[in-house]
């Protein structure tokens, strides 16, 4: 297909960066007030941990139906009914006084989350070729950290004007969202790309999609995709309860190494990753980032002292963090024209990391404290030793198609 000129392109990237950038500040703005919204509320932990699971139940189901419409429909519709069923999420849970209703804004939120990432990472790698891809995956990856680590700053600032003020604030950002994409973005592909994908797709299934994820050449990286996303949620789960009991840390500590962590990776993020893959490729710097990963995660549960934790802790978040989007890249360039499938997958494939990483890191903690960093470290081990399965074949044969 067609690149879009450079600064048409520039302009397409910033709004699909801002887009994704919304998706998470919103998820960040509400944070700071959960434990008083949980108060008001009278929700009990079950209740509140029960309203996680649900999120991330909804976006797994989601995911692969997501992706095959991003190539069925087009990406920038699925992007506003995205940005579209963010927005009510959050206004449904600002307006919430009954449980059911909590659910049910999450339920939407993770069909939210399926809709979002998905078409935004396909549209990306439409709009770019194989060279700047990597940059361009390090963008929305940056975006993402970004959103996360400003969310929480601007939600307890207005939450000063009422507890349920911050998912009306999110509720808005994201409509606007939606009707700025809706007016200034254009669907990347042609009518007769897009028929052909709408035609390819139809004869498609979620058990289709899912068999056909067992590829050798999807199969694996999408391993590498559940491995980090487990080993991480498992890792940032039990984070601020192994700083407390472990260090004795405030929670003004707490944050300040999470925010100086974010910040630390954003900015690799930005400068250097697409540098980074030029210089090792996406494979050797996946098993760089498992390596580090799992020997900071053994280290952790050996230091002490608020400065050595916030080196340790800030490297450990930069090795997921450059993870993600070099696992993203070559999903994107093994793609093909399946952009959609593969997209839809990997949030599938993240989700079941998502919701399994919590559980086993909860329970791990109960029986020692330094379990979960131990079970991380283990995971990622597992993860490094499946990139050996990897063939530079597999990794190079696909890219004409990319």
């Amino acid at each position: 297909m067609m690149k879009k000129p450079i600064k048409e392109q520039k302009a397409v990237l910033l709004i699909l960066l801002s887009n994704v950038f919304i998706a998470f500040l919103g998820v960040g703005l509400i944070i700071p007030v959960m434990p008083s919204f949980m108060d008001m509320m009278h929700l009990s932990g079950k209740t509140m941990g029960a309203l996680v699971a649900v999120f991330a139940v909804s976006q797994l189901v989601m995911s692969p139906l997501a992706g095959r419409w991003v190539d069925r429909y087009g990406r920038k519709k699925i992007i506003v009914i995205g940005l579209f069923l963010f927005g009510v999420s959050e206004l449904i849970f600002g307006l919430g006084t009954n449980v059911w209703v909590l659910y049910l804004a999450r339920v939407l939120g993770g069909f939210s989350a399926a809709f979002i990432m998905p078409s935004a990472t396909a549209y990306v790698a439409d709009i770019t070729t194989v060279e700047e891809r990597p940059k361009a995956m390090g963008y929305i990856s940056a975006a993402i950290s970004t959103g996360f680590i400003i969310g929480p700053g601007i939600g307890g600032f207005i939450a000063a004007y009422g507890i349920r003020v911050p998912f009306f604030f999110a509720a808005v950002i994201a409509f606007l969202a939606c009707v700025i994409s809706i007016f200034i973005l254009k669907e990347p592909l042609t009518k007769a790309e897009l028929a052909e994908m709408a035609s390819n797709s139809k004869q498609t299934s979620f058990m289709g999609d899912l068999k056909k994820s067992l590829h050798p050449l999807y199969f694996i990286a999408f391993i590498i995709v559940f491995v980090l996303a487990f080993g991480l949620s498992a890792y940032e789960t039990v984070f601020s309860l192994f700083s407390d009991h472990k260090f004795g840390f405030t929670p003004k500590d707490i944050a300040a190494i999470i925010t100086i962590s974010s910040i630390f990776g954003v900015v690799v993020q930005v400068f250097m990753f697409g540098k980074m893959v030029d210089v090792l490729g996406e494979k050797r710097l996946i098993q760089w980032c498992l390596i580090v990963g799992a020997v900071l995660a053994v280290v952790s549960t050996f230091i002490s002292g608020f400065l050595t934790v916030l080196v340790v802790t800030s490297f450990i978040f930069l090795a997921f963090d450059l993870l993600r989007p070099a696992l993203t890249t070559f999903l994107s360039k093994a793609a093909g024209k399946e952009q959609g499938f593969v997209a839809g997958m990997n949030s599938t494939y993240t989700s079941l990391g998502n919701i399994a990483g919590p559980a086993v890191g909860g329970i791990l903690f109960d029986v020692n404290i330094h379990y979960p960093y131990l079970f991380a470290a283990v995971v990622m081990v597992i993860g490094l030793v499946i990139t050996v399965m990897w063939k530079e074949k597999q990794w190079g044969e696909n890219e004409p198609n990319a």
